[in-house]
């Protein structure tokens, strides 16, 4: 099959989106598909487009054996509304650009990332002109996400917004979503067929020799984004982790960087550690080397599930979740840690010491991590499945 990918969040752009596309695209590339990427400059999370594309309007380049097309945005990451409404719609413009290149691919679909919704109406365009079958890739359900973190209010643009966000379900042939939360509100509102094709992970990232014997004081890590919405500053405010017998070390940064570097400075005696960012390729080995892993949720966001928790499983690592929403069903259902309510950090501290207490229930959720991780979850197979779905849905 030849199948390309729209999207404004790529490679060598780092997170969880990123991440999750860019073994979408090598996976499909290794089952023998011919790929094709076009998405925007790199400029995550800093909002500052990286040095070696400043200047460029358009460019092309090859990663991995796969053609990228790059277009011009313009880059943000502040929450000023129009900012952000220009970042998203410059992009989705640029993209048009592309027309005379796809229809010259002769693909069999069209991929587009959806949100920003510009981007999705784009792609409905550009798989019309470029005669191939579009697939919606919905990573967030927007405006919903949007109206739940107080960014929008119900009113008649949030209408307009979901007006657009259903033509984008009803014109497609297939709609993904990355949760069930996302398949179910697709399919309820306009989705022809949907496919669930979660995050996943693989877990041959995590093949690393550990052991599993628990030793005191016991390390438990958080590595991702420090944003508000993860809320790791009140964390570090509401834990004395030294007093429990534990250390939580902090891989990261974001918005809230500063504000825990300075707790952190006058408050150096709480058995907590800021580490500064680690890299894709060092996470593994980070993680290998705690015993338990922390993710948190200040706010549930419909259909959003931690890609932590996936990472978490692979490496044999007990979650200790608080929050609410899809990812705390996933950490009950499996048996693969505990649950606190979103910023009940009394609870959060009871079930660190529970788990700390009873190694033996901790011995049996590393290894419910470790057969989730290559059952339930496992990105390769989700591939492979995606592989041959597609391979029939194109015979239709």
């Amino acid at each position: 099959m030849r199948i390309g990918l729209l999207t404004q969040y790529y490679k060598p752009e780092m997170g969880a989106p990123q991440n999750r596309l860019y073994e979408m695209v090598r996976g499909l590339k290794e089952l023998g598909n011919d790929m094709y990427i076009i998405t925007a400059m790199p400029n995550y999370p800093t909002g500052k487009i990286f040095d070696a594309y400043k200047g460029k309007i358009i460019c092309n380049e090859m990663i991995d054996d796969i053609p990228v097309k790059r277009y011009w945005l313009y880059a943000s990451n502040t929450r000023k509304v129009i900012p952000r409404i220009w970042n998203m719609v410059s992009f989705s413009c640029m993209a048009l650009l592309s027309i005379r290149y796809l229809r010259k691919l002769h693909l069999d679909y069209l991929i587009v990332e959806s949100p920003p919704l510009t981007l999705g109406l784009v792609g409905i365009w550009l798989a019309k002109f470029a005669k191939c079958k579009l697939i919606a890739n919905i990573s967030d359900i927007w405006p919903l996400s949007a109206k739940e973190l107080g960014a929008i209010s119900e009113g008649r643009l949030y209408r307009i917004l979901e007006r657009l966000e259903h033509k984008i379900y009803r014109s497609a042939h297939l709609c993904m979503g990355q949760s069930q939360e996302i398949v179910d509100h697709i399919a309820s509102h306009g989705g022809k067929n949907v496919y669930l094709f979660r995050n996943g992970v693989d877990p041959t990232r995590f093949q690393i020799a550990r052991n599993d014997a628990i030793t005191y004081p016991v390390k438990i890590i958080y590595a991702g984004l420090l944003g508000f919405a993860q809320g790791v500053a009140d964390i570090c405010k509401s834990i004395n982790f030294a007093d429990i017998g534990a250390e939580f070390h902090i891989y990261g940064a974001g918005g809230e960087q500063e504000e825990i570097e300075q707790y952190l400075q006058q408050n150096p005696n709480r058995g907590i550690f800021y580490h500064g960012v680690v890299s894709r390729q060092e996470l593994p080995k980070k993680l290998q080397e705690a015993h338990l892993t922390l993710v948190p949720l200040v706010k549930n966001i419909y259909g959003a599930v931690p890609s932590k928790i996936y990472e978490s499983m692979a490496a044999g690592l007990p979650i200790m979740f608080i929050g609410e929403g899809e990812g705390a069903k996933i950490v009950e259902n499996n048996a693969i840690g505990l649950v606190a309510h979103a910023k009940d950090y009394a609870t959060l501290q009871a079930n660190i010491q529970y788990i700390v207490s009873h190694p033996d229930i901790m011995k049996n959720m590393i290894d419910n991590c470790q057969k989730c991780a290559q059952t339930k979850f496992n990105r390769p197979q989700q591939i492979l499945s995606l592989h041959q779905y597609l391979q029939t849905k194109l015979t239709k």
